[in-house]
């Protein structure tokens, strides 16, 4: 029996570190193979389209995930009728966050023509202290001392990395920092705000989980469209809809509709620690892929700040009460196994 159990905890420790390595690959590759898109060529491919097409493949994948679901093909088709095209103010709700994360997609894409990898990876984990505070005002949940202490922590780690911001050597194109730290700002006020409100969504019925993201994603074709549009209207009328598409710009595409779907999948296997250990990692990763594909030179400050990063992500997803407590509400049933693309 005792050979038995530590055989399934020897699996059990490999999957987590499988799930581990996975979510950190793609939070690194993500965000060092968007970056090298938008700094290797001076034609470059229209960001818009490319958050549109990510929206596109999200709602493909919800209906397959929800098809799964359902069992049968009479069972998607009512549930479709009913929360879908029955639904208009569903529909209407799951725009708000359709609108915020359109905007936050392409706050990424400006974030990472003007900022480096690195630099771009650790300050975006602002999009914790912000996430906190949303969820203290809008769930009305309680963090701990060390968690304040921990975004405490976040955001002086973030002021060292941007006061003296690492350099890189090998891009040529003109780049904007003030632009992108505004970007990156934007990116995470949209991130904390979007996500707790899509969880308190999800908490006001049992309706699917999937239902809900076609919901939000048929929002986010018509946002995205519009914003294609608005921004790059001629030009891609001229030029085409997919003009600059290169291996690479496909590979972003697929990393932010199919790599988001994963690690939320992989999430419900692993702990918040973990996660933490994944974001430090890929901040690590990405750092080293930035010296050695765009010349990052590495400062103190950067150095530091990003070490005072690492340890607050570590030091907030530490276990505690208070995190999952609720003091007004209580979650409605079937809500406990929530797994989102972003």
């Amino acid at each position: 029996m005792s050979i038995q159990t530590s055989f399934a905890e020897q699996i059990s420790l490999v999957f987590k570190l499988y799930c581990l390595t996975v979510m950190t690959l793609v939070a690194a590759t993500y965000t060092v193979a968007l970056r090298y898109t938008r700094t290797v060529s001076l034609d470059l491919y229209f960001s818009t389209t490319a958050v549109c097409i990510t929206e596109v493949i999200k709602l493909f994948l919800s209906l397959g995930m929800l098809a799964r679901e359902s069992g049968s093909i009479d069972r998607l088709k009512t549930s479709l009728t009913e929360h879908v095209f029955r639904s208009p103010k569903e529909l209407l709700k799951l725009s708000v966050p359709s609108v915020v994360y359109a905007i936050q997609n392409n706050m990424a894409f400006l974030a990472l023509s003007n900022l480096d990898a690195a630099v771009y990876q650790v300050t975006y984990q602002l999009k914790i202290p912000c996430t906190a505070l949303c969820t203290v005002l809008m769930l009305n949940r309680s963090l701990s001392r060390l968690q304040w202490f921990s975004v405490f922590l976040l955001c002086g780690g973030v002021t060292l990395v941007q006061w003296n911001p690492a350099e890189s050597t090998k891009v040529q194109v003109d780049q904007n920092p003030v632009l992108g730290l505004i970007a990156i700002a934007v990116a995470v006020l949209c991130s904390g705000f979007a996500g707790v409100y899509f969880e308190k969504v999800l908490k006001s019925s049992d309706t699917s989980l999937w239902v809900r993201n076609i919901q939000m994603y048929l929002s986010g074709i018509v946002v995205t469209l519009v914003g294609v549009f608005i921004s790059d209207g001629p030009k891609v009328l001229e030029k085409g809809f997919f003009y600059g598409y290169t291996a690479w710009v496909c590979l972003v595409v697929f990393l932010a509709s199919v790599g988001g779907l994963y690690t939320s999948v992989v999430v419900k296997y692993t702990d918040n620690i973990m996660k933490g250990f994944s974001a430090a990692a890929a901040i690590i990763l990405s750092t080293v892929a930035s010296v050695l594909l765009f010349g990052l030179q590495i400062t103190v400050t950067f150095a530091s700040g990003a070490v005072l990063v690492c340890l607050s992500i570590y030091l907030y997803g530490l276990p505690t009460q208070d995190t999952t407590k609720l003091i007004r509400a209580e979650p409605h049933k079937g809500t406990n196994q929530r797994l989102m693309i972003i």
